[in-house]
């Protein structure tokens, strides 16, 4: 028997008393937030459904918000021992989901000649423009010449901080840390190792001596005394410049994310992932030791994407260039 009911507007059919959710041609944040709401209520009846189908045979363009909302649905269901199963996918939204490597961990139900995602449902002309900035052939160049000089900095630069970081605290030169690009997909930043190696073992140390309290940047007992200096002028941050050749970042963008904020992101606030990360931006020219405040960083990061443009990029790279190199001279 199949039943229909309006749901947060959006259409919701029943067959067998299995909710079937269709999603709208866009799934961008207004639509993500209904998505969300609908999902929820329905796991939240009082006869739980063992699943819920959520039809995609509408849709042709999904978003950050929209990957945040399926995100939390997804965990919803799971607490409530359920499941969402995920048909009729066109090209583009598996391309979404193969970029950010969900199609591993949802379950799609596609016909056999589509199930599994080919080189074109992944290639960048089915992905979503989600941003201006994310299409922008200059933009990519500057990042690509402007990475080119900062690696030949890097190198230039690499044996002393090598040296001074090996002298200081034997260990790795480079360190690496998990982060979330654009649409949330996951990568990994290098920077300049600026904290002794057994850090982490350290922190929860620390943690469980000042019951559950943790330093501030500026007095984190960590970061060993050549990490100060590379952290107080930027140069950790050096390596960055291959994730901006590989395309990962941009010179000029958000401010990249850990998995473990992205976590606590409201629908709404997965809109600052509809861009490329950045080694600078708004956060960087504001004073990034003092934006602290989890909402402070969400409006910078709106902010940007708000205002951006070209040449509000050289304005923000410019900035950035005054304002370490007044750091730097206060410093000497």
């Amino acid at each position: 028997m199949v039943s229909q009911t309006p749901e947060a507007d959006f259409r919701v059919t029943y067959l067998d008393e299995i909710p079937s959710v269709h999603i709208p041609m866009r799934l961008s944040v207004l639509e993500a937030v209904n998505f969300k709401t609908t999902c929820q209520q329905l796991f939240s009846d009082s006869n739980v459904p063992s699943k819920i189908v959520l039809d995609f045979a509408q849709t042709t363009f999904i978003d950050s918000s929209g990957i945040g909302a399926l995100v939390s649905n997804l965990k919803f269901a799971k607490q409530r021992g359920s499941d969402l199963v995920l048909r009729s996918l066109k090209p583009q939204v598996m391309a979404v989901f193969a970029l950010t490597s969900l199609d591993q961990v949802l379950t799609i139900e596609q016909p056999s000649a589509t199930s599994i995602p080919t080189e074109t449902n992944r290639s960048d002309n089915q992905l979503p423009m989600t941003h201006p900035s994310v299409r922008s052939l200059v933009k990519r160049l500057i990042d690509i010449v402007g990475a080119i000089v900062g690696l030949v900095i890097t190198g230039v630069l690499l044996v002393p901080i090598a040296a001074a970081i090996t002298i200081n605290d034997p260990g790795p030169i480079f360190f690496a840390q998990t982060r979330c690009g654009w649409m949330g997909r996951k990568f990994q930043i290098w920077k300049f190792r600026s904290m002794c190696t057994n850090a982490e073992a350290m922190k929860a140390q620390i943690k469980n001596q000042a019951s559950g309290a943790f330093f501030k940047n500026d007095n984190d007992p960590r970061i060993t005394k050549v990490g100060r200096i590379l952290r107080k002028t930027s140069l950790d941050e050096l390596p960055q410049f291959w994730n901006v050749l590989k395309g990962e970042m941009s010179l000029v963008g958000t401010r990249p994310p850990t998995p473990d904020e992205v976590e606590r992101y409201e629908v709404p606030q997965w809109q600052r992932l509809d861009v490329k990360p950045g080694m600078t931006g708004e956060w960087q020219v504001n004073g990034r030791s003092q934006v602290r405040d989890f909402e402070d960083v969400i409006r910078l990061d709106l902010k940007y994407q708000q205002n951006w443009s070209l040449i509000y990029d050289l304005k923000l790279i410019v900035k950035t260039v005054t304002v370490l190199f007044n750091k730097n001279s206060g410093a000497m």
